[in-house]
C-alpha cells in the first residue's frame, strides 16, 4: 500500500510497491514533495509507466550484448552488427549507464565518427545503436530513448553511368575463362555477386529459359561458405534468361561441370564455392586489363542490366521485380535518371497544348481546370 510517513523533524519518507512486489522508498524534506511523487509513481504503475530508477544504472556494454545474442539475423547480418558494435559502439559506450547516455552524446558520437567513415556507414551504425536503445524502452530499462533529433551526415548521391556493352563483352573476355559466363549471366540478369556465387544447376530451367534465385553463397569466419538467402525477401525472384545467356551457359557447364555437395554452376579451379577475396584479385585484374573505368565492380554488371530494360522501355514495376528490389521507389531512387525522353515529353505535353494557335484552342485542347 503506498503511503508517506514522517521520519523526524523534516523527513517524509514515501513508499511503495514496484509492479514486482519490491518495497521502494523515497525521502523528502516536505510532505507535499513526498506526496506528489507518489502520486506520480502510482499513476505510472497503474498505466504500465513505471520505470526502476535503478535498471537504468546496467551499462550500454552489457545490454547490448544481451540484445546482440537474441537477435534474429541472417549470418552475414550478424557479423555486420558484431563489427559496428566493437568497433563503433562499445568504444564509446560500453562502461556508461544506459539510463546517462543523452541525445548530446549520441550527436557528438555522430560527428565523431563522420570524420573517419562515410555518412552510409555512419548511418548503418546508428540504426543499431537506435535499435538497441528502442530495446532498453521496450524492456523498461529507461523511459525514453536517446536517439531522438539526431542529425546525421548525408551521403552524396552520384548518378550512376552504366557501362557500355563493349566494356562489358571486354571484361568478359579479359576474366579467365572458367568466369567467363559468370560475367555474361550477370550482364544477362542482373544478379548479386552473392547469388552469381550461390547458383546451382536445379535453379535452372533451360526449357522455360528462366532461372530462379533463392539463395546466396554466404562465407562465415568459422564455418567457411555457407547457402543462405538472398539479401531480402523481395531478392527471391525468377528471372527470364536471354537466349545469350543460355549458350554462354551451356557452353560453360560443358567445360566446367558443375560441382560440390551443393551442384553449384560457378566454382573455383577445385571446384569449390567461390570467395569473394578471391575472385576480388581476379577481377580487379580484369578491369584494368579490359580498360574499364577504375573502381568497376561486379556490381556495375547488375546497373548495365537495368540500364538496358530501361532502354528497351521496360516499366518501373518490371525493372523492380527482375532486380529483387523491395520497393519500385528504390529501383527509382537508383535509375530514375536513365528513363529516357523524360525532358523531350515534357517540352511535347506543354507545347501539344500551349503551342496551339488561338482558334485550334477554342475548339477544344481536351484540359479543363
Amino acid at each position: 500500500m503506498a503511503h508517506v510517513e514522517k521520519r523526524g523533524a523534516n523527513r517524509w519518507r514515501a513508499r511503495f510497491r514496484d509492479p514486482d512486489g519490491r518495497e521502494r522508498s523515497r525521502t523528502f524534506s516536505r510532505r507535499i514533495d513526498a506526496e506528489r511523487w507518489l502520486a506520480t509513481v502510482s499513476t505510472d504503475i497503474l498505466r504500465g509507466a513505471y520505470i526502476d530508477p535503478s535498471a537504468g544504472q546496467v551499462t550500454f556494454g552489457r545490454y547490448a550484448l544481451e540484445w546482440q545474442t537474441i537477435q534474429v539475423h541472417r549470418p552475414s547480418t550478424e557479423l555486420l552488427v558484431d563489427r559496428h558494435l566493437r568497433n563503433h559502439l562499445l568504444p564509446f559506450f560500453e562502461h556508461r549507464p544506459i539510463a546517462a547516455v543523452r541525445p548530446t552524446d549520441i550527436q557528438g558520437w555522430v560527428k565523431d565518427r563522420s570524420t573517419v567513415l562515410g555518412p552510409r556507414t555512419v548511418e548503418l551504425a546508428y540504426r543499431y545503436l537506435a535499435a538497441i536503445f528502442r530495446a532498453a524502452v521496450e524492456d523498461r530499462l529507461i523511459a525514453s530513448s536517446p536517439c531522438r533529433g539526431i542529425k546525421l551526415p548525408r551521403a552524396a548521391t552520384e548518378e550512376i553511368v552504366p557501362l557500355q556493352t563493349k566494356q562489358v563483352l571486354a571484361l568478359a573476355a579479359a576474366v579467365p575463362d572458367r568466369y567467363r559466363a559468370m560475367v555474361l549471366f550477370a550482364a544477362g540478369t542482373g544478379v548479386r555477386q552473392g547469388e552469381a556465387f550461390g547458383l546451382s544447376v536445379p535453379r535452372l530451367d533451360m526449357l522455360r529459359r528462366t532461372v530462379r534465385i533463392d539463395q546466396q553463397i554466404v562465407w562465415l569466419p568459422r564455418t567457411g561458405a555457407q547457402l543462405g538467402p538472398p539479401k531480402t525477401k523481395a531478392s527471391n525472384r525468377t528471372i527470364p534468361l536471354p537466349e545469350v545467356t543460355i549458350d554462354a551457359l551451356a557452353a560453360h557447364l560443358a567445360a566446367f561441370p558443375a560441382a560440390g555437395e551443393w551442384d553449384l554452376v560457378f566454382t573455383n579451379p577445385r571446384g569449390e564455392p567461390i570467395s569473394r577475396s578471391t575472385f576480388g584479385d581476379i577481377w580487379r585484374g580484369a578491369v584494368r586489363r579490359a580498360g574499364a573505368p577504375e573502381g568497376t565492380g561486379f556490381h556495375d554488371l547488375r546497373h548495365y542490366y537495368a540500364s538496358l530494360l530501361i532502354r528497351h522501355g521496360e516499366s518501373v514495376k518490371v525493372v523492380q521485380a527482375r532486380l529483387g528490389h523491395a520497393s519500385a521507389t528504390e529501383t527509382l531512387d537508383t535509375y530514375s535518371h536513365l528513363w529516357p525522353d523524360a525532358e523531350d515529353r515534357t517540352r511535347l505535353a506543354v507545347d501539344s497544348v500551349l503551342g496551339t494557335t488561338p482558334v485550334e484552342a477554342a475548339d477544344g485542347d481536351g484540359v479543363g481546370g
